[in-house]
């Protein structure tokens, strides 16, 4: 059954990266915007005793839109809502009017991944990552 996730407003978009799959994040990407505008970018690391770092900052509209690009690709993969089927121990949430997704959802569940979905699944989490060693450098209070 798929997640029930109300749709953000017809332009506004929410990505969100969190490793591992599952239990308590030790570093968690959250994007949000709108499509056609600049949007904020948060990256938060914890080192597991308590202590955390969070950065942020704003991400141009061309890298925006490549971002969109890149995650709607990720429609109609396939989920499992206890393990990262993509073998990265990645979790990747992303959420527009048109696009509910995450590859923790039960949906679709399946045990075996074609090679070429790992490929883009992986391809399109190093791009969110990258997106937030370029644009998240403000320190911010955590």
């Amino acid at each position: 059954m798929p997640r029930q996730v109300a749709p953000p407003p017809s332009d506004e978009f929410q990505v969100v990266l969190a490793k591992p799959f599952s239990g308590t994040p030790t570093l968690q990407i959250e994007v949000i915007g709108e499509k056609n505008r600049s949007a904020s970018i948060r990256r938060t690391e914890s080192n597991g005793s308590g202590s955390s770092s969070e950065k942020k900052g704003d991400v141009p509209q061309d890298d925006v839109k490549e971002l969109l690009s890149l995650v709607s690709q990720l429609r109609g993969f396939p989920s499992h809502p206890s393990k990262d089927v993509y073998g990265l121990d990645v979790k990747v949430d992303f959420n527009t009017f048109d696009i509910q997704w995450s590859n923790a959802d039960d949906d679709s569940v399946v045990d075996e991944i074609a090679g070429e979905q790992k490929d883009d699944f992986k391809r399109i989490t190093d791009s969110i990552e990258a997106l937030s060693r370029t644009f998240a450098k403000q320190n911010s209070a955590v």
